[in-house]
């Protein structure tokens, strides 16, 4: 193949590979995935609250995505970041729902309840008592903040403005959530929104809470209220009856149990879906949390674009008027780029889930910069041999491999810059750094492939020869003879 073919088989082919990109996105229907600045949602970062160790981290982030994937939110990020976990859920519509949910230990527990009292009634005690000291049942039902597992305790349960219903002395935990094999929200006309476990079948299971029930049935003395509380991060939810048809005892199915406690809809469902996915290893705190709205979103994604297309503006004009068609040429580079860049990003977004955020625009931006970087580089390389007295044909084939092989250092400068960034940081920091890397690469091949063929090809005209200036590249200077 003779220099000039392979030139033009080099601009052929990279525009339809472009085309071919852009009609595939538009007819798979691909388009870019819009991170948490921009179309709005909830962040948050959640600190334990005792040291944990990297696998406690790690379980805790496996069950944080698992509940986020329960509630439909589309390519959330959770990640480690140092001893916290930071949680991006893009799109969400109910944005302190979310960071309630991710952030709930969900620890279940049955215990049997020793004894009760209604908050009214305490209170009654309370006021009644004029001694200075506590009485019995004020130092028997003092509500403990953090229950142990296997001590008797007092827990409080509450209504859904938070106050306080009744109290609880409760024994050693007798069923744990360990024994949960899944958990869904139900409704009756009865009892309204209720959640329905089932238990692991065996010993570890329903066999357990068999056994629990089966004390408080009889009222022995571990359970002799006949009932099992239900509590769940230290608050008990309810604390039913255990009760048979019969006059015997009779063991539970496992998947015919339920969860009551004057739920709604909404409570039910995040209860069964944080008992779903177990409890997480270790207790989180939300040390920084930020909602986005979606019109604030919006308004930054504006932000962006306008600043794309008024940064693309000018530089266009810019080129236009400093290098006339090589201009033009250099304007169809960058559309090239940008056509396949839409493909990937798009592709990106549907196929791996990757977020495009406002600092992932940023870095498309700064990208221009480099792409025209190129251009002039090339561009003055060929004015300068131009002014040396060469003709433009010569020049063209004389200035394009020195000029690639600077646009090649700068750009891997660029790279390296890229990489170091996306693996020595996290977040919306990594999004610039991959944008900025894959826009750089898309500019070394816009600028082997379209760029550099094409003004070869535009060299072997009459045009540029006969009236230079029209290009950009000024008429060839002659010295003068040396005397």
């Amino acid at each position: 193949m003779t220099g000039r073919r392979r030139q033009l088989a080099f601009v052929v082919g990279i525009v339809a590979l472009a085309g071919a990109g852009v009609g595939y996105t538009l007819w798979s229907g691909n388009e870019p995935l819009l991170g948490l600045d921009l179309q709005g949602g909830a962040s948050v970062v959640l600190e334990p609250t005792r040291p944990a160790t990297e696998e406690d981290l790690d379980l805790a982030v496996e069950i944080v995505r698992n509940r986020v994937d329960g509630l439909g939110v589309v390519e959330p990020e959770i990640s480690t970041q140092g001893g916290n976990i930071l949680v991006q859920l893009p799109g969400v519509d109910d944005q302190q729902r979310a960071i309630d949910l991710v952030g709930q230990t969900a620890e279940l527990r049955f215990r049997p309840v020793l004894e009760a009292i209604s908050e009214q009634a305490y209170q009654a005690e309370v006021a009644a008592n004029d001694t200075g000291t506590p009485t019995d049942i004020e130092t028997r039902f003092a509500l403990v903040a953090d229950a142990a597992a296997n001590e008797a305790t007092v827990l409080a349960q509450y209504d859904d403005e938070r106050n306080v219903v009744s109290r609880h002395r409760l024994g050693p935990t007798g069923v744990t959530g360990d024994g949960l094999e899944s958990a869904e929200s139900r409704f009756d006309g009865l009892t309204g929104w209720f959640v329905a476990p089932v238990f692991r079948a065996g010993p570890a299971g329903i066999d357990l809470f068999n056994g629990l029930s089966e004390q408080c049935f009889w009222r022995v003395e571990t359970c002799p209220t006949q009932q099992v509380a239900i509590e769940i991060d230290n608050e008990v939810v309810s604390a039913p009856v255990i009760q048979s048809g019969e006059a015997a005892f009779s063991p539970f199915e496992r998947s015919n149990i339920t969860i009551t406690g004057a739920f709604t809809q909404s409570e039910a469902e995040d209860l069964a879906l944080v008992l779903d996915y177990g409890a997480l290893p270790v207790e989180l705190e939300a040390q920084q949390s930020r909602i986005v709205s979606a019109s604030l979103g919006t308004d930054a994604l504006d932000a962006g674009v306008v600043a794309g297309i008024i940064g693309l503006i000018g530089v266009s004009l810019y080129l236009i008027f400093y290098y006339r068609l090589l201009g033009l040429i250099a304007i169809m580079s960058l559309a090239i780029s940008g056509a396949m860049l839409w493909t990937i990003i798009s592709w990106l977004g549907e196929s791996r889930g990757l977020a495009l955020t406002l600092a992932g625009v940023t870095g498309l931006i700064v990208a221009i910069g480099v792409s025209v970087d190129s251009n002039v580089v090339y561009f003055e390389h060929l004015k300068e041999d131009v002014r040396s007295g060469r003709t433009v044909r010569s020049a063209v084939d004389r200035a394009f491999p020195i000029a690639f092989s600077t646009i090649v250092k700068a750009d891997v400068a660029s790279l390296i810059a890229a990489a170091v960034l996306y693996f020595l940081t996290v977040g919306q920091v990594r999004g610039f750094a991959l944008y900025l890397g894959v826009a750089t690469i898309l500019d070394l091949v816009a600028t082997y492939f379209f760029m550099g063929p094409a003004i070869r090809i535009l060299a072997h005209v009459s045009g540029p020869n006969a009236n230079p200036a029209r290009f950009g590249i000024p008429a060839a200077f002659t010295p003068e003879p040396v005397r």
